[in-house]
């Protein structure tokens, strides 16, 4: 085997090997990441910048953890309010690892343990900060406060886990099932009472308003009728100044335009029977056609 063939046989072997060193000795921390050094298990250092590092194999081991945003959202859980009474709560936490060291002996480094122990603080809190709040406070515009009160309590209970709580934030509250039904029975009784209440209300304004009515047209046909009969004495008074006139103009000829008319209404329906003397005064313009007796 020539020397440039041997070349380029250990040249490869010798390239992977001198890599498997340089890597033994290195460590690379990237920008969303911590790193703690370990010597025989102690820490040794937790303040590595981003980029490439060296250790000793073997004597040294590193761990790395994201340092990035994480949230943890809580299992929904049950609270006692000032009032005693019950709600569940559905909430989320942002939090991420603010000291390296203190992270990994608090929780060694396990995210489900850290979830545990973080979820068991936040209920801590919750139980808290409900237990001096009525159920219309944490519902309402208190529910604000609520949130900060919480991270900020949150947050100082964590602090021996080697984490920052950046937030904690309730998603919803609600009353427990059997709760929640006797509020509704409450609510709809609460309606039912504001409907009779508007009903009734309602009744006694229509009512109001058909008395007005009736009384204003009670008042309207009266004036109506005393107008009318004013119109008919008035209608009455001409009519008796023309008769009167028409019979001082010319008596004789109304009184026998009178006769006429009585003779007319007496023997017009037929069958009548009326029994007079023949110098009755009735008959006088039958006698006479001067219409003298």
């Amino acid at each position: 085997m020539t020397q440039s063939s041997r070349l380029k046989t250990w040249l490869p072997i010798g390239l992977a090997a001198v890599v498997i060193f340089f890597s033994s000795f290195t460590f690379v921390v990237r920008e969303y990441e911590v790193a703690l050094k370990l010597r025989l298990g102690e820490i040794v250092s937790d303040t590595y910048a981003p980029g490439l590092h060296f250790k000793i194999p073997i004597l040294h081991q590193i761990r790395k953890f994201d340092r990035r945003l994480q949230t943890l959202d809580s299992q929904p859980e049950r609270f006692l309010t000032i009032e005693k009474k019950d709600v569940i709560v559905d909430s989320y936490a942002k939090w991420r690892i603010a000291r390296p060291a203190q992270f990994l002996r608090s929780t060694g480094g396990n995210n489900a343990r850290t979830s545990r122990l973080l979820s068991e603080r936040i209920n801590t809190s919750l139980r808290d900060e409900f237990g001096k709040r009525t159920i219309q406070e944490v519902v309402s515009d208190d529910r604000l406060a609520l949130m900060e009160a919480l991270t900020k309590d949150v947050n100082a209970n964590a602090a021996d886990l080697g984490v920052e709580v950046v937030d904690v934030r309730v998603k919803q509250i609600d009353l427990p099932p059997e709760v929640s039904e006797s509020v509704y029975q409450r609510m709809r009784a609460e309606r039912e009472r504001v409907a009779r209440d508007l009903r009734a209300k309602g009744a006694e304004a229509a009512e109001r308003i058909r008395a007005d009515a009736d009384r204003q047209r009670t008042v309207i046909v009266a004036e109506a009728y005393r107008e009318s009969e004013e119109i008919r004495g008035e209608g009455d008074a001409q009519s008796a100044a023309i008769y009167a006139r028409a019979f001082t103009a010319n008596p004789e000829f109304y009184a026998f335009y009178r006769s006429l008319a009585a003779y007319r209404e007496s023997f017009g329906q037929g069958g009548s029977v009326m029994v007079l003397e023949p110098d009755s005064e009735f008959f006088r313009f039958f006698r006479e056609s001067s219409g003298q007796p």
